[in-house]
């Protein structure tokens, strides 16, 4: 409980020229003598799902030799595998799911060009458990996905019902192999069967969207490259913290640095773009060549995205199925599709597990900041759900079985963590999928093919 004598209502914002800037949680938000669980205040739930495209190394049966990713203990104080370093530190937040599958995503009937297809399916089903359907008659049908059910019930409250975002060329034009749309390898996001949702990798537009959604497309709020939204909000900000107190007061200040942080990095990255000899033949200004910076980037916005309570549901699509992009911050440099394939090479597979350990980094960094940051009587992770995985497995093979998947949060209490829960055989995916809305509070029946909930 917390005590304060000027209440702040929780949907107070910062507002001038064109930019609305949401607040974070402050002492202030909460009425005095007044239990935090029963004010508009109390935290909500956040879902974010991130998917990793061509499986793990080693995702294998359990127990089978070379098994970069489950580890060989269930329950409880389990040993990380190499692939899952990286979360070690944050061990109490992190469940590990072994033994899944996604049935969806295989050929179901023979004129499917079996697995050759599987790249073309493979991330409509992610969020779905849906089989898509082939497009030779023009149709697309998939979804819903999870993050979309969810965004029904909680986005209403929020200034972005949800927020799509990726990092390579989001093009769903056209089709993409074996008779199936673009629009099922391009996003994990679906509002309904037959819609599915672009994703944003432009950190440019994705900033606006959050802050500034009047200012030009793809373009700052104004024309000097180094002017900031903030500019606009210097009385409005003046204003709010007089009417705060001195860790509030703390708090304030270094949200709006976070802000301006990141739209430095946002103006530094097309300052550059913009004096390459070599244009990036039509990309945004803001996508920067490197991965480490984009993903970086596009991370740190969602954390200030859900610290603002801007939104709750974000979908983060890290790869594209046959990309052959190099990592080089990974030390692998073979590129990524090449690899996957590794031809039971134990070489290449040891060489696989380095590039999936980088990609869990990545992920790991943005929860550990999760995890850092204030929200009410904890913090973002506390009060989050995060699903990280791949709809394949054994990706040499285009396997769907044995899937690397992980959650991380606590979900508002209802995940506990420091967890690795070994399915019976040939547990649908959806299984997961079906019990992350159920903890999430979602009334959701049933998820693709889901047959009942995993036991977390």
């Amino acid at each position: 409980m917390f005590i304060t004598r000027n209440h702040l209502s929780r949907r107070t914002v910062l507002q001038g020229l064109g930019v609305t800037l949401g607040l974070p949680f402050l002492d202030a938000m909460v009425p005095a003598q007044t239990p935090l669980r029963l004010t508009a205040a109390a935290p909500k739930s956040r879902f974010i799902a991130i998917e990793m495209v061509h499986g793990a190394a080693g995702s294998t049966a359990i127990g089978r030799s070379m098994n970069y990713w489950s580890p060989a203990q269930e329950g409880r104080d389990f040993a990380f595998t190499k692939s899952l370093q990286p979360l070690e530190p944050l061990r109490e937040y992190i469940t590990v799911i072994s033994n899944t599958e996604l049935h969806n995503a295989m050929s179901l009937v023979p004129e499917e060009d079996g697995p050759m297809a599987d790249h073309a399916r493979s991330s409509a089903v992610f969020l779905t458990a849906a089989h898509p359907r082939r497009t030779d008659g023009g149709d697309i049908h998939a979804g819903p996905s999870i993050d979309q059910i969810y965004a029904r019930a909680v986005g209403r409250d929020t200034w972005l019902p949800s927020m799509q975002l990726c990092i390579e060329d989001n093009s769903i034009a056209g089709e993409c192999g074996y008779g199936y749309s673009c629009n099922y390898t391009h996003t994990i996001s679906w509002a309904s069967p037959t819609t599915p949702l672009p994703m944003e990798r432009s950190p440019r537009r994705v900033f606006n969207s959050m802050f500034a959604p009047d200012a030009p497309t793809g373009q700052g709020t104004g024309s000097n490259t180094t002017a900031s939204i903030l500019d606009s909000l210097t009385d409005a900000a003046r204003s709010v913290k007089r009417r705060l107190g001195v860790r509030d007061q703390a708090t304030l200040a270094d949200y709006l640095d976070d802000v301006r942080a990141i739209e430095k990095r946002i103006q530094e990255i097309e300052r550059r773009n913009a004096m390459d000899p070599k244009p990036q033949a039509g990309g945004p200004l803001s996508v920067p060549d490197s991965f480490n910076d984009h993903v970086d980037l596009m991370f740190d916005l969602q954390l200030l995205a859900l610290s603002c309570d801007l939104t709750r549901v974000i979908t983060f699509k890290m790869g594209v199925d046959r990309s052959q992009r190099i990592f080089p911050e990974s030390g692998v440099t073979t590129p990524f599709h090449t690899l996957s394939h590794h031809r039971e090479s134990p070489e290449r597979i040891e060489e696989f597990a380095r590039l999936n350990q980088y990609h869990v980094g990545k992920a790991a960094r943005f929860i550990d900041n999760l995890r850092r940051t204030k929200d009410g009587d904890g913090n973002l992770l506390d009060h989050s759900l995060v699903l990280y995985g791949s709809p394949m497995g054994d990706s040499h093979v285009h396997e769907h079985r044995f899937l690397p998947l992980f959650l991380a949060g606590k979900a508002n209490g209802a995940l506990q963590g420091n967890r690795h829960v070994v399915c019976p055989a040939d547990t649908p995916m959806a299984n997961v999928l079906l019990t992350v809305m159920h903890r999430l509070g979602a009334d959701t029946q049933q998820i693709g093919d889901s047959t009942g909930e995993i036991a977390l």
